[in-house]
Order: structure tokens, then sequence, then C-alpha cells
């Protein structure tokens, strides 16, 4: 039996809408006051219709912890099935509703990595002004593994990126790309012009950093046989830049992120690592793909941002 037809079975004639909107809202933000601002509840009523969901459903949901509340083992079982739940139905209610870019307040959320953010977000807000002066974006990062449910739930309406991974989405091309490797241009091991056979061996004798939430960063060095020579892991790219000009250490980066950086103070070695080039697109869920505002934003992304990829 699934959690809605437990629930169902339970209490259907007791749990409203509104109940499980606030479930939903609170088990995401963590937090019952940030939960109310959301749905434009005061927080006492939000704290009462946690507690009239908690008699319900003979659960408590929801302990506090600093800075929250953290989901009880059940809260987190239901809490898939209500965001599903939840997206259907408003989805259902929006289908032939249209969407006027000018006179329409909406938030639109969108999966991206740090690159994507500088890569793109320019880009679709300068667009966005101009055509859809009230639309707002927010982006968030989704684990790799819940992001196929975060597009089909409602979570988050686009996902950019290279995701080999994302099945079952569709998808449109934004961007070709391929990885090379940025040293500091003073590095003594590009002192002078590489041939391919050198190139191998300066690779070899260089140290690198990694960013562990882009993980073909790391699978690059494996598939040079580098692995070994990996000595720095950080967070995010935007790092990157401060830390190769500092040291030794050469970072493997898309080309198009290398190709922002001062050729006066960086280098690009372009590896011919086996899989180096990839493609980012644009993703999203097939059960979303005729909702009006859906398709506006996916059409205007498309039209603004396709680009081949860049030369190393």
């Amino acid at each position: 039996m699934s959690h809605i037809s437990y629930i169902h079975w339970m209490h259907i004639d007791d749990i409203d809408l509104n109940l499980l909107r606030l479930f939903d809202a609170v088990y995401e933000t963590g937090n019952v006051t940030r939960a109310a601002q959301r749905l434009n509840l005061t927080q006492p009523t939000a704290s009462q219709g946690i507690a009239r969901l908690r008699l319900l459903l003979d659960d408590a949901l929801f302990e506090r912890v600093a800075g929250g509340v953290r989901p009880s083992s059940r809260a987190h079982r239901l809490a898939p099935a209500i965001r599903s739940a939840l997206a259907t139905i408003e989805n259902a209610l929006k289908a032939e509703e249209s969407f006027d870019p000018l006179t329409a307040h909406r938030t639109f959320r969108l999966h991206m990595s740090d690159i994507g953010e500088g890569a793109f977000l320019p880009e679709i807000m300068a667009g966005l002004r101009a055509h859809a002066p009230n639309v707002l974006v927010e982006t968030r990062y989704i684990e790799p593994a819940s992001l196929g449910d975060a597009l089909d739930s409602g979570q988050v309406d686009f996902a950019v990126g290279f995701l080999p991974h994302l099945k079952g989405m569709q998808s449109s091309p934004l961007m070709r790309d391929r990885y090379v490797v940025l040293v500091r241009r003073t590095h003594p091991a590009i002192g002078r012009r590489l041939s391919r056979p050198s190139l191998a061996q300066a690779l070899r004798q260089l140290e690198y950093v990694a960013v562990r939430t882009h993980s073909d960063t790391i699978r690059i060095l494996h598939s040079l046989h580098l692995e070994d020579r990996l000595r720095l892991t950080v967070g995010h790219f935007t790092v990157l830049q401060a830390i190769v000009r500092a040291t030794d250490l050469a970072a493997v980066v898309p080309n198009e992120i290398a190709s922002t950086f001062s050729r006066k103070e960086y280098a690009v070695l372009d590896p011919d690592a086996p899989l180096a080039d990839f493609v980012v697109s644009l993703h999203w869920s097939k059960r979303f793909e005729n909702e009006p505002g859906n398709r506006w934003l996916r059409q205007r992304v498309l039209q603004r941002i396709v680009r081949p990829r860049r030369q190393a």
C-alpha cells in the first residue's frame, strides 16, 4: 500500500490540501516559520496545522532541532509521495492556463552548478528583464540521485548541465565543450611549447586540484591515469582561479571556463583525454512539457543561449 493510499484509508476526510502543502513546505525548508512565510500564513497558524497533522497521522513528523525542525522517519517516507501528488494537482489545474510573460508573477526554479550560474544566468536574466519583468528565478543544487524525482515532482522546473546519468527526461543541447587543464602562466612545467609526447610527460609531473561536485573532473584524471597526482579536492569551481594562481596545482576545467581567465596569468593545456568532450543541456520533465510557462521559458533559454563549443 502506497503512502498516499495509506493516508486515504486513514484520514482522507480530515486532511485537506492546505495541510499537505504545509507539510511539504516544512519538509523542504526545515523550518516552520519559513514555511509559513512561503505559504503566506502566520507562524501560529502553521504550528497549529502541523499539530493537527501529528494527531491525524499519529506521528511527531518533525522534531525541534537547532535552527528549525528535523523530519521523522515517517515524514521522510511520506514526503516524496505528497510532493508528487501536489505537483500532479498543480499541473492539472494549470494545464489550460495561458502564460503572459509581461504580467506573470511566477518563480522558476533551476538546478544549476556554480559554473552554470556564471555561464547562463546573465543571459537568462537579461532576457527576462525585458520580456517578463515580474518573473523570478531561483537556482538550487539537487543531488544527482534525486534530480529526476525533483523534475518530475515540480520541485525544480529545469536542470542545466552535463547530466549523463539523468534518465527519462526531455532535453535540448545548450553548449558543446571539452575539459582542459589550467595552470598558472609561470608554472615551470610549461616554460616552452609542448609537443604531444612532452605534454603527456608534463601532465604526469603536475599535481592537481579537483571539484568533488563535478565528478567528471576526477573522471578525466582517472582516464589519464593521473588519479595518484590529485592533491586537493574542493567544493566549487569558483575557488580554482585563486588556487591555481597561488600554487603549482593544475585544475581540470571546462574550456568555456578556462577561456574567461586572463591568458597573461594562466595557460591552458589540452590533454586530449578520452571522453573529454561533453554537452551541456537543458533538461525538463515530460510531465510539464506542455505547461505554458515551462514552454515559454524553455524557448527563451534555447533562443538566447545555444552556442557551439569554444576552441581551446
